[in-house]
């Protein structure tokens, strides 16, 4: 297929795209952004006891009747019961305990009075304030029960998850594992960073972009190579490859030069072509192939061709893998702040920066071979095919990155 709609290209892409259903158990101190691959029910009542949620004393409501500041109740103060302290011994009539925030209240009690209603009173204490049975008090089971499904399979690990699985006890966590890709750049006019830049000669940005984007999408890197302009090169790394990771990505040599060697080295070992060409700028001419099951999605040599791409295709493939909702692509609408005076014959994205419904664009150059003016944005404003050049005031739609 060549020449399809963006859409469509994303639909082709997770038809051939497999769901991870591996489980691994991992720490729950390292499951921050994973799926959680199983229901997690809890195995006890949390808490495990009736507790105060105050400072103050445990005692019998009934024993507080018509308490006030001017005539107080004067309780027999047994004992004190901090924090992670217990006791069975029941609280009688005429009684009460000094207590802490969060500790267990004995039996016998049905309320517990705060400190500052009282006169403090350490063998005994006043209580200034009528309590209601069961006022201040926190049953058992408050925060979950034994049997209750707190986190539903699928559930997409955060700080809030990471809390109540502790507070059922747990120390690890079934998660589908990541995804395992491969990252390979070409270009014979490209050098790594850190060597010597020679005359004709730029950095490798895309290496660095694509490989630090697939890990915000949360991927496992197992490969990440610069490969010579050379189609067995090519082909024998993406065999190599194939045989270890769920998907490959290329950058560069997509395209009909001399150099374009990827439709070669994918001829070479026999791939699949899927698509080549989506009708979008930047990133026409990307290529989607499978390799022995493995998609292998090459993308367009210039740098912002590759963030675009691996944003609009990249992204909700890789959701698809994960299983991971967080993935999709949001949209949002609002006005330009200035004019962008381009005419799009064909549908065009271009960065900007999007903040209370306006979008602002960068300074710098909107050019495919230029990344500096990317900085800060967060967004891409999708520009339909046929539109006239944008002035300052109407209305765009846009992807968040």
């Amino acid at each position: 297929m060549e020449s399809i709609t963006l859409e469509q290209a994303v639909k082709l892409l997770e038809q051939n795209t497999k769901i991870i259903t591996e489980i691994e158990n991992i720490p729950l101190l390292h499951a921050s952004g994973r799926i959680l691959a199983k229901d997690m029910e809890a195995s006890f009542d949390n808490p495990s006891f009736d507790r105060s949620p105050v400072d103050g004393y445990a005692c019998r409501a009934a024993d507080t009747a018509h308490a006030s500041k001017d005539t107080p109740v004067r309780l027999e103060v047994v004992r004190e019961i901090d924090a992670g302290q217990y006791s069975t011994e029941e609280i009688k009539k005429g009684q009460a305990v000094r207590i802490m925030t969060g500790a267990a209240i004995p039996p016998g009690c049905d309320c517990c009075i705060r400190q500052e209603d009282t006169d403090y009173g350490e063998e005994q204490v006043c209580i200034y304030r009528q309590e209601k049975p069961w006022g201040n008090y926190c049953f058992r089971g408050e925060d979950f029960k034994k049997g209750d499904v707190l986190l539903k399979k699928g559930t997409r690990l955060t700080f809030v998850e990471a809390g109540i699985l502790a507070g059922m006890g747990c120390t690890e966590v079934p998660v589908f594992r990541l995804p395992r890709a491969a990252v390979f750049t070409t270009g014979d006019e490209v050098v790594l960073p850190g060597q010597p830049l020679p005359p004709g000669k730029i950095y490798n940005s895309n290496q660095a972009l694509l490989t630090a984007r697939l890990l915000d999408f949360g991927v496992e890197l197992t490969y990440v190579k610069s490969i010579p302009d050379n189609p067995p090169a090519m082909a024998e790394a993406l065999v190599q490859a194939a045989a270890d990771v769920d998907l490959i990505f290329t950058t560069g040599a997509v395209s009909v030069g001399k150099k374009d060697i990827m439709h070669e080295a994918l001829a070479q070992i026999h791939a699949e072509r899927v698509f080549w060409r989506v009708l979008a700028k930047p990133g026409m001419p990307t290529l989607f192939s499978v390799y022995e099951g493995v998609p292998v999605l090459s993308l367009s040599g210039n740098p912002f061709g590759v963030a675009v791409m691996a944003e609009l295709m990249g992204r909700p493939i890789l959701g698809k893998m994960k299983q991971d909702d967080s993935l999709s692509l949001v949209r949002v609408k609002g006005t330009l702040a200035h004019a962008f005076e381009k005419p799009s014959k064909g549908r065009r994205f271009i960065r900007a920066f999007w903040e209370q419904g306006v979008f602002h664009l960068p300074s710098g150059l909107q050019s495919n071979g230029v990344l500096a003016s990317m900085a800060g944005c967060n967004c891409l404003i999708d520009i339909p095919a046929g539109t006239p050049a944008l002035k300052e005031g109407d209305a765009v739609e846009a992807v968040l990155l």
